[in-house]
């Protein structure tokens, strides 16, 4: 027996309409304009030309089309200036029985009355396990 469903089997993508393709080729159109234009923005453009059509299905052509809006996007991988790299101690070492490695990580919580607090980490074989050491904010 074949692991397939009977819906992947007997699918027939439905063929683009006329209407999509006229659309799909003012979106080129207007893309090679205003190439930093998104789906709003296209959206909006296609409405000044009496294209009445949903951000949506302009999003799916889009994605269809492959092309998508050019924008300046945040460098967020780049390290700072200075920044000193610590090396990865554990790289190589394995991990073959409980309490074998340890880690500690200090963590502020905004204040409630039952959460927050330094908590330990302990590595073990099948997962971690979270002790509470202290309480922090007690009451506020």
């Amino acid at each position: 027996m074949i692991d397939a469903s009977r819906g992947s089997v007997y699918y027939r993508p439905r063929p683009t309409t006329c209407a999509d393709l006229a659309l799909m080729r003012r979106i080129d159109e207007l893309h090679l304009e205003y190439p930093f234009a998104g789906s709003r923005m296209l959206r909006d453009l296609l409405a000044g030309d009496g294209i009445k059509v949903g951000r949506l299905h302009v999003g799916t052509l889009m994605k269809r089309m492959a092309i998508e809006a050019i924008y300046r996007r945040p460098n967020t991988s780049k390290p700072a200036p200075g920044h000193r790299i610590y090396p990865y101690l554990l790289r190589k070492l394995p991990v073959t029985r409980p309490n074998h490695v340890w880690a500690m990580d200090i963590t502020y919580s905004a204040p409630r009355p039952t959460i927050g607090g330094a908590y330990v980490w302990n590595a073990r074989e099948k997962g971690g396990t979270c002790e509470r050491l202290a309480p922090c904010c007690e009451g506020a």
